[in-house]
């Protein structure tokens, strides 16, 4: 059987889309080429391209049956055929997965999932996630592939493939081509963050262009990116995917991200991706750390009057403005108990019902729809109508899937129950509350726990429009050897590597940096890499080793005795959102602390557990002496992946560097005096558990729902020095590790 990409036939219009088809065939009409969708020869509405998006998908979303309109409704992961290791179970083409696993289960959701073909034509399934790391040639063969099965239905709707973002390392790399993923990988978004606030917002607009340019090429269409949240609560595990806790900053990446992804000011292009903004109305009011991927964490707590307009919304209103294809709520719901009051655009009190905000009517419809002006669909995270129901878990699944729907929620994540909302759909159809006189869940009427055709026809529009927008019905396919082509374009990777030298912050300096010339000459340096992993440290450091003396041409000690100077490069960990820990998350760069457990709402409990967040911690002091007494100078990189208290390494460190998942070649190149240190801190450091200490009611000290910059004016005035200040770490220098700090040499 030949592949998709063998198979595709592209017509160029004259000042039109090209027209690319595998199995159906084209209308030509005033001289102008038309894809048939439906193989009929009529050029309906929707297929004529010279009309407009919105249009079209109206015209096509009043033309599907209710079962077409329902597998518009879901978004679940999907694997490629390559990557299954039973051969058995792919498609002719080796490119489709067609394993049926009859008990599929997730940390969102357990479900049965079909192969690939039947998901597609039987399920009428047309988004799908993709998690995997193929090469771009595999990755455009694959998109093909789906996109033939799909043309060969009724109405041939092209599929939209989705990602999470793929350009930003998701964990520090020793450099740019020990990337995990296929695409050029610049820092972690905190990394870019701390170099826009050194060098402007201009790189953005480049970060931006690349991703466009590589997507495109190989047929991600659509990215679930980016965080728009501001980071309040130093422990909630996500920091590490924000661009940190500046309001201000975040909504100038959001301003200069969403039209540069999406092509146009105005939209989505055809040579754009469609992104989604999340999550909506701002994740990083977490209540000490905990997130809603787990029931600890399901309530957004506002310690603080005005906080949600203040900090959290303005990024959204940016995403709204530059008109984002959609927006993605979170799971959690608002606590009214914990909180103060919180006003809308106009100024009034914020109802805080107690329900998930993709089920909160205020929060997507009053507030997104009416009040910010947002016009594009609003796509949920995954497991809403599964194991993260907070607020409505008292419903069964089909009102759950219509409750979301009927909330404003047009794309449901995490999941392919095509099943429930058929149910939900038949319940209107035959008046399974009204006729039949089920009873009606007491706070819900029965018209928001069934799904009717005209909520089931403007979700499907609200997709479809996208799709029109970005040219998916003309063209969904792709070149593979033009995808590899764009992916290798060396300005591409150049760029991403220059925004790694650019994410470092200098934090301290005695006089050390740059080590060049003198400071270097005859010097003997030991190094070591520390991580979470102490078999994956021990690894990283020989490469490390290995890589100083061929490539750099250093000479290295065998151990810090013998040392003039020692490079440290620290990389501690903590957590993961999708679980909870026993404690609050833990901040302190430590191995086997004691710390406090927590009970089950979250307060502080009376016993006790371990933690570490870097083997070997305790070595940073003790070479720190070896190498101080010799006369020596130590010289430390930690990695932030959150803001972590740097009290047991800062004050044995001569010099102080921070990275946010920046290749250990961009640092070297700091330290080396190859290029100067030009980043600034997008968070504040913590300066000690004292500033995050919970009482016994599990209220924190520093509010959990300002950014770090502004939370001593909440804090104890017993806790401030001289300065006034309290929340920030001081070091011997005298300089707070605050939000915009960082030194040049």
């Amino acid at each position: 059987m030949n592949k998709a990409t063998e198979r595709i036939r592209y017509y160029q219009n004259e000042n039109g889309p090209v027209i690319g088809v595998t199995v159906k065939p084209v209308i030509e009409r005033d001289g102008r080429i038309f894809k048939d969708h439906t193989g009929d020869g009529l050029l309906t509405a929707w297929k004529d391209w010279r009309n407009t998006p919105a249009d079209r998908a109206a015209s096509l979303a009043a033309e599907l049956s209710p079962e077409e309109k329902i597998g518009l409704l879901f978004v679940n992961t999907r694997k490629m055929g390559l990557l299954q290791e039973d051969k058995t179970k792919v498609d002719e083409t080796g490119l489709l997965d067609e394993e049926i696993v009859e008990q599929d289960e997730s940390i969102f959701n357990v479900e049965k999932t079909y192969g690939t073909t039947y998901t597609i034509q039987e399920m009428g399934i047309r988004h799908l996630i993709f998690r995997q790391n193929p090469q771009a040639a595999d990755m455009a063969d694959w998109i093909n592939q789906l996109n033939q099965v799909a043309e060969e239905t009724a109405h041939g709707l092209p599929m939209v493939i989705t990602s999470n973002s793929r350009n930003e390392n998701g964990e520090v790399v020793f450099g740019m081509n020990d990337a995990a993923g296929v695409f050029p990988a610049w820092p972690g978004t905190m990394g870019i963050a701390a170099a826009v606030k050194g060098n402007g917002p201009g790189l953005v607009d480049t970060f931006a262009e690349c991703i466009r340019r590589e997507w495109d090429a190989v047929g991600l269409k659509k990215g679930y990116m980016y965080m728009a949240d501001a980071m309040t609560d130093p422990r909630w595990q996500r920091t590490y995917g924000t661009f940190g806790e500046d309001p201000a900053l975040i909504t100038e990446m959001i301003s200069h991200l969403v039209p540069g992804i999406q092509g146009s000011e105005s939209g989505v292009t055809p040579e754009g991706v469609a992104v989604t903004i999340k999550h909506f109305p701002g994740g990083g009011a977490r209540e000490n750390g905990f997130d809603p991927h787990y029931e600890q964490g399901q309530w957004n707590v506002y310690q603080t009057e005005g906080s949600l307009g203040e900090y959290h919304l303005p990024a959204f209103k940016a995403a709204v403005e530059k008109k984002a294809s959609s927006i993605m709520p979170y799971y959690a719901k608002p606590a009214a108990k914990k909180s103060l009051p919180q006003y809308d655009l106009s100024g009034r009190p914020v109802p805080m019902t107690p329900v998930g905000f993709a089920f909160n009517r205020f929060f997507i419809q009053d507030l997104l729809r009416e009040q910010m002006g947002f016009t594009g669909y609003v796509n949920s995270d995954s497991g809403i109508t599964n194991k993260m129901a907070w607020g409505v878990e008292e419903l069964d699944g089909p009102s759950r899937v219509a409750l979301a729907v009927n909330t404003g929620v047009d794309l449901i994540s995490g999941s392919l129950d095509v099943e429930a909302a058929m149910e939900a759909y038949e319940r209107w159809k035959h008046g399974y509350y009204t006729e039949q006189g089920h009873p009606v869940p007491e706070g819900y009427r029965p018209e928001q726990l069934t799904l009717s055709e005209e909520a089931l026809t403007r979700a499907a529009a609200r997709t479809l429009e996208e799709e029109f927008a970005l040219g998916l019905f003309e063209n969904p396919y792709r070149d593979p050897a033009k995808a590899a082509k764009v992916i290798a374009d060396r300005d591409h990777w150049d760029a991403a590597y220059d925004v790694h030298r650019k994410s470092v912050v200098l934090l301290k300096d005695k006089g050390v940096l740059p080590l060049a010339g003198q400071r270097l000459d005859g010097k003997r340096i030991y190094v070591e890499c520390f991580r979470k992993d102490g078999k994956a440290a021990a690894d990283e450091t020989e490469k490390l080793r290995e890589s100083l003396a061929k490539d750099r041409g250093l000479a290295l000690a065998e151990n810090a005795g013998e040392a003039d100077l020692a490079l440290l490069f620290i990389s501690p960990s903590s957590g993961e959102y999708f679980h909870a820990t026993s404690g609050y998350l833990e901040l302190d760069i430590c191995e086997d602390k004691e710390v406090t457990d927590v009970d089950g709402l979250g307060r502080p409990a009376d016993t006790f557990h371990r933690e570490t967040t870097l083997a070997g911690a305790p070595r940073i002091r003790e070479i720190a002496g070896v190498v101080h007494q010799n006369g020596g100078k130590v010289i430390s990189c930690v990695n932030f992946t959150l803001a972590w208290m740097v009290g047991n390494v800062e004050p044995y460190s001569d010099a102080l560097l921070a990275g946010f998942d920046t290749c250990t070649d961009a640092l070297l190149d700091v330290i080396l005096g190859i290029c100067r240190p030009s980043g600034r801190l997008p968070i504040t450091l913590p300066k000690n558990d004292a500033v995050l200490a919970v009482d016994k009611d599990g209220v924190c000290v520093s509010h959990n729902d300002v950014p770090g910059f502004v939370k001593d004016r909440y804090m104890p005035d017993s806790m401030k020095d001289e300065n006034g200040k309290a929340y920030a770490y001081r070091d011997e220098m005298g300089n707070y590790y605050e939000m915009d700090f960082g030194l040049s040499c």
